[in-house]
């Protein structure tokens, strides 16, 4: 089956290998009204947002990122503590939502460089604890 690709003004991302991916790149190609942002994630991109990841600083500059994914690719990052104890940044919940045209190689290394960021610098960790009411009073 081929499928026409609509103009886009920007690059999109190479297909998946069949079977590879279950991202719903064809079926959001063939959508006329399908939101298109998350196929601007190439390899290229996606690189790139990690190196922006690793470069995290503050919960502040987190926050920030999370809110270019929401604008820039249409794709919500969930960031929160786990429904158990936490112990360690494993006891934190990250993951970014499945949409439609968004790889799961991408849904995979965006929450692994914050995972990463987070043990790397724990006073991030600590505030997203502390923005669920866990040290607060």
């Amino acid at each position: 089956m081929t499928v026409s690709l609509p103009l886009l003004s920007f690059p999109i991302r190479a297909e998946c290998p069949p079977g590879a991916c279950v991202c719903g790149r064809e079926r959001l190609l063939s959508d006329p009204e399908g939101d298109m942002r998350p196929l601007a994630i190439d390899r290229k991109q996606e690189m790139r947002l990690v190196e922006r990841i690793e470069r995290i600083d503050s919960y502040a500059d987190l926050r920030h990122v999370q809110e270019l994914i929401r604008k820039n690719i249409g794709a919500e990052l969930r960031i929160d503590r786990g429904p158990n104890e936490v112990r360690s940044v494993r006891g934190i919940i990250i993951v970014l939502e499945e949409k439609p045209g968004l790889c799961k190689k991408v849904r995979q290394s965006v929450p692994a460089a914050i995972r990463k960021r987070l043990q790397e610098k724990p006073e991030i960790a600590y505030a997203i604890l502390d923005a669920g009411d866990l040290f607060g009073q």
